[in-house]
Order: C-alpha cells, then structure tokens, then sequence
C-alpha cells in the first residue's frame, strides 16, 4: 500500500466521511447509529467538532480511506479534559494501517490540546479495535452489559481508557 497521508478533514471529504460510516452504520455494531447520515449531516457535524475537536482524515493516492475524531465525552464542565475517540477505516483498507496512523494521531492531538483521558467505547466482539487500542495504551476499565440492541441482538460495551501520561 502506498503511504498514508493524514491531514485535518475539509468540507469536501464530507461524502467520503459518510460513505465509511454508512458502511460501518450497514454492517457493524462498531456504531450504535442505524439510520445512514447524508452528506449534508457530515458538513453540519464537521462545523460542529472545529479545532478544539478535530476530524481527521486518512488518505491514499488521493482518496480517503478513513476518518478518526475527537468528540465531547460528556455534556456537563467537569468532563471537559476527557474525550471520547472514533476511527473508522474503509472495509477495502482494514488491516493496512490507517486504523494505527488514526488513532496514533488523534492521542497526539488530544496531548496538545491539553485533554486528561481519551476514551474507546468498542463494542463486545471487535477485536481489531481493542487489539488496536491496547496496542496504543488504552486499558480496559469497564464493561457495560447489554446497552445497545442492533440486528436482532443485545450488546455490550467496553469501556478503554489512555491517559495523557502515556
């Protein structure tokens, strides 16, 4: 595979953002979302993040390849140094690095911009993100059982955690 690029998301990537996430919305329980996200949902959820929540994205000979972002963890002042991340990596390049480049990149980014915690919400049964997430320092630090129900079935959540020491 060719090198990959990552570089801050632009309005123009708002198509390729949500043709990954559609996917991953279509297939997998990696998103708890079930109703597809039109473009223009992704031009106003890019406005939304800005830089004190950045969106990537990853890029191979011109096209991208997948998106990672930091978003709010909770709604109340005193989260305000805490996050939560997501990667989400074309099907066509899963297992060529972009998912690593990502997240390796969104840490760095949440380290300065002065965030405390980074927090993974990976559903129970993808292991490529949790190998992925230990792999970069996050520990499991709780599991939450059976919140999520998707394609016929109920669904746990792991909690993973990376603290800005590491």
């Amino acid at each position: 595979m060719n090198e990959i690029e990552l570089r801050p998301a632009q309005s123009e990537d708002a198509a390729a953002i949500a043709e990954i996430y559609n996917c991953a919305i279509r297939s997998t329980t990696a998103t708890f979302d079930t109703e597809e996200k039109s473009v223009d949902d992704r031009l106003r959820w890019l406005a939304e993040h800005g830089d004190r929540y950045p969106v990537i994205v990853a890029v191979v000979d011109g096209r991208v390849v997948g998106w990672g972002s930091l978003s709010p963890y909770g709604e109340r002042p005193a989260w305000r140094f805490t996050v939560e991340n997501a990667v989400y990596v074309s099907p066509d390049f899963q297992g060529r690095g972009a998912g690593r480049a990502i997240l390796r990149r969104l840490t760095e980014l949440a380290k300065g911009l002065r965030y405390h915690a980074v927090i993974a919400q990976v559903v129970e049964g993808n292991e490529a993100s949790l190998r992925l997430h230990e792999s970069l320092g996050f520990e499991t630090v709780g599991v939450l059982k059976q919140v999520g129900y998707k394609f016929d079935r109920w669904l746990d959540v792991i909690l993973m955690e990376r603290l800005s020491e590491q």
